[in-house]
């Protein structure tokens, strides 16, 4: 499936979930958040972002907000795509929410 399909799909049934736990008020489920991750970053960052893999393990980073959203943003040349086209900053957010709470195994 396409990537801008499988986005687009992720966000459908992100508004099709209901309510449910939202993501530091995000505007995003923590159910939402994973999926999104899933279908975004989880390719690139293996175990749902505990470990590396082709990206780097997300679980624990002392990265900021600020360069993380900005590395979502614009991507890394040679390493990360930028998705600043096809997310938007509430999802970028619930992704970060989800990075965040992520534990180690």
């Amino acid at each position: 499936m396409p990537r801008k399909t499988t986005i687009a799909a992720s966000v459908l049934a992100a508004c099709l979930i209901g309510p449910g736990a939202m993501a530091a008020g995000q505007g995003m489920n923590d159910a939402q958040a994973r999926e999104l991750f899933a279908s975004t970053c989880g390719y690139c960052h293996s175990d749902g972002g505990r470990q590396a893999g082709k990206g780097p393990k997300l679980a624990g980073t002392q990265r900021t907000d600020t360069f993380i959203v900005n590395r979502i943003k614009q991507g890394k040349e040679g390493a990360m795509p930028a998705f600043g086209g096809s997310l938007n900053d509430r999802q970028i957010k619930g992704i970060i929410h989800y990075i965040r709470n992520l534990k180690s195994d």
